[in-house]
This record gives C-alpha cells, structure tokens and sequence, in this order.
C-alpha cells in the first residue's frame, strides 16, 4: 500500500514555541511532541554537518513506530563543481548512523547549488555513487536542482534511467519540475503566507492534496506542466510533501491541514 506523508523541515525553531509547542515544553521534547503532529520531518543538519549514531538512535527512539524522517545530503557531495568526485564524502554521510533511523529512515535529499547548471554526464557521474542498497535495506534518493538549465527532457531521461525522482519545489525562485522519474514523488511547499493561518489557503491545500492523492494512485495531475513529453509508466507510489520556508511559523499548521484534508 502507498503512503503519503505530510511534515515539517526539522524541529527547533523558537517562534513554534507556544504555537507548535505547548508553552514551557521543555526543548529535549520538542521532537517527541512535533512527530505526533505530523508524520514525517525533514532533517536539515545533515547539510551541514555530519552528526552522531547517537543523535540517530534518539531520533529513532523518540518518535512514533510508524514515523518516517528525510535526510539532505551533505553539501560537501553536490556543492562541487566535479560532482563524480562526491564519493569520498557520500560514504562519510552513510558511515556516520544514518541507517541507525532503522525502518524510520525515509527518502535522502540531495540539493544542489542554484549556480549549478545541468549537465547530464556530470549528474549521471553523481548519481553512480548513489548506494541503492545497503545492509541489505533500499535506500531511497531524490535531487533538488535550481537552475533552469533543468528544465530540458535529457535531465529527465536522465533520472528516469537512474529511476531518482526530482523534487518539486513550490517556490518564486525555484524551476518547477513535475515530472515523474522514481517510484515516489517528492515535494517541497515553500509559498506559506502569515496573512493564511493555514499557511496556504484552503483552495490551495486542497489542489496540492487532490494532486498527491493523483500521484499516490498512480496517475499524474492534469494541472502540472511535464517537461518531458512521455508520461511515466502509472504505478502507485509513496508520496511526500514538506511545508518549507515562506511564513514558516504557518508551517506546522500547513501540514496538519494538509493531512486532515487527505483523511477526509
């Protein structure tokens, strides 16, 4: 059966205090009560920084059996102008705990600088050292990408070969990629606004539920431009969507609308 998960991009963030957070909920808590709320969060630390098989195995323990995190990916693997040369620096990523999330463990993103233009055997030489399989569980990928040099069918092509979806950023400043060229589709929301205490208005959440639950059956929603001009084979899929950026105080209630509305 598909999934589709709604969530946050982390935890920490101190305007959500009093209004994600009950006041005076003390900081160490603030994870086991945000992963009750929605059902998936995004990990940004990673990006920056490698973290502890510790911080893994707490993550993993703090949060509810059916939870699911994503990861970025460093940034030392695709902030690089050689990207075939990320090896070194995607394996540190997988040796640091990663796979200690254990079943909790979701799809890695791995976002590339806005300079980064596209070129297919520089990414085809990227995603080779992608590990799609590691003691002995599927490891799941997707790229952000944020030039319009993205925006041809050969980008497309190319990660229908690797089977690696694009992520779709809902962004002013982001080209947007509905295409899809994996077996689970990936999402970014970014247009929140304060004046929307849902973040998004209810027009808007409900066309972005009725897409995913489109994308879920295996079809492809009719009001989202492709790129490419074939279809992707119709498959069911597992889906996720995050509320980023924009008002992100609004962000929490954006997804917990969003996952009301999915239940009906």
């Amino acid at each position: 059966m598909t999934e589709i998960r709604a969530g946050i991009g982390g935890w920490v963030f101190p305007p959500w205090r009093g209004v994600l957070y009950p006041k005076g909920l003390p900081q160490a808590k603030e994870l086991h009560h945000a992963s009750r709320q929605v059902t998936s969060i995004e990990i940004n630390g990673t990006f920056y920084g490698s973290q502890k098989p510790a911080s893994f195995r707490r993550w993993r323990d703090d949060t509810p059996e059916d939870f699911v995190f994503s990861l970025k990916g460093p940034r030392f693997a695709t902030h690089r102008r050689a990207l075939g040369e990320a090896g070194d620096s995607v394996k540190r990523f997988f040796d640091s705990g990663v796979l200690e999330l254990g079943e909790k463990l979701g799809p890695i993103l791995w976002q590339f600088a806005p300079t980064t233009q596209f070129d297919r055997g520089n990414f085809a030489s990227f995603l080779e050292l992608l590990p799609r399989k590691l003691d002995g569980r599927e490891i799941r990928h997707v790229l952000e990408v944020r030039h319009q040099s993205f925006l041809v069918p050969d980008f497309i092509a190319l990660m229908r070969k690797y089977k690696t979806p694009v992520a779709l950023v809902d962004s002013e400043d982001h080209p947007a990629i509905a295409d899809v060229t994996g077996d689970f589709v990936y999402a970014r929301l970014r247009r929140m606004v304060m004046e929307e205490e849902s973040g998004y208005s209810t027009r808007a959440l409900g066309a972005w539920v009725k897409r995913f639950e489109t994308w879920s059956k295996g079809g492809e929603p009719d009001d989202l431009k492709r790129i490419h001009p074939d279809a992707a084979p119709k498959r069911p899929r597992d889906c996720f969507v995050y509320f980023i950026n924009g008002a992100k105080v609004r962000a929490p209630a954006a997804a917990q609308a969003f996952l009301k509305r999915l239940k009906g």
